[in-house]
């Protein structure tokens, strides 16, 4: 553990292919993530996955448990905007694939400032393509833009942006569950072997961060 500041805890170490690895918080909020990830450019970082939660825009699909690759994401919040992005941030396609692959599902997301947006931009939103909303992609995938680093997202759906309908039924062992699906995902895309399985080709440059 190499970080605890502000309560965002940071593990860095030799992961099991012996390439170096980080897991590190961003916080909440887009604006917590742009600093944490700028940092970490600052400090080498190379190849990360953003391992996150989402809510879906459609009632019961994406539903509640669903660990999806992000194909794309809308910047409707203010930081990623700030920073320069164009409507949708990209994340690394080859990354993206890798993820794909470990998820079996993937889609584009919206990235929005507020927990839940108003009701005309989510419209607008699934008008758009997207299938659930974020507080942190956009502007994640926007300062590894900047930066010149791969960058990719990978999402598990807790509920539904409009309601809370479900939730109780999603309780916290099937949110620990459905993350580590998505954690287990993102070390895959990131190269690192599991214990079971052979391993994949390492990224191509020699660090790598999951935030």
């Amino acid at each position: 553990m190499f970080n605890h500041a502000r309560g965002l805890w940071g593990y860095t170490g030799t992961a099991s292919d012996g390439g170096p690895l980080t897991i590190q918080a961003t916080g909440l909020g887009a604006a917590s993530a742009a600093i944490v990830t700028a940092e970490l450019c600052a400090l080498g970082l190379a190849t990360f996955v953003r391992i996150g939660t989402a809510r879906s825009l459609h009632a019961g699909s994406p539903a509640p448990g669903d660990v999806l690759a992000v194909t794309g994401a809308l910047a409707g919040d203010g930081p990623s905007r700030a920073l320069g992005a164009p409507g949708t941030v990209l994340p690394d396609a080859p990354l993206t694939a890798l993820l794909q692959q470990q998820t079996g599902a993937a889609a584009l997301v919206a990235t929005a400032d507020l927990l839940v947006p108003d009701a005309g931009r989510l419209e607008a939103w699934a008008r758009s393509g997207a299938r659930a909303c974020d507080l942190q992609t956009a502007t994640v995938l926007q300062v590894a833009r900047t930066h010149g680093r791969a960058a990719a997202a990978v999402l598990v759906v807790t509920g539904t942006v409009t309601s809370d309908a479900g939730a109780a039924a999603f309780d916290d062992a099937a949110l620990l569950a459905a993350v580590t699906v998505g954690a287990h995902a993102a070390a895959a895309a990131l190269g690192v072997p599991s214990r079971d399985t052979p391993p994949l080709p390492p990224p191509r440059d020699d660090e790598r961060v999951s935030v």
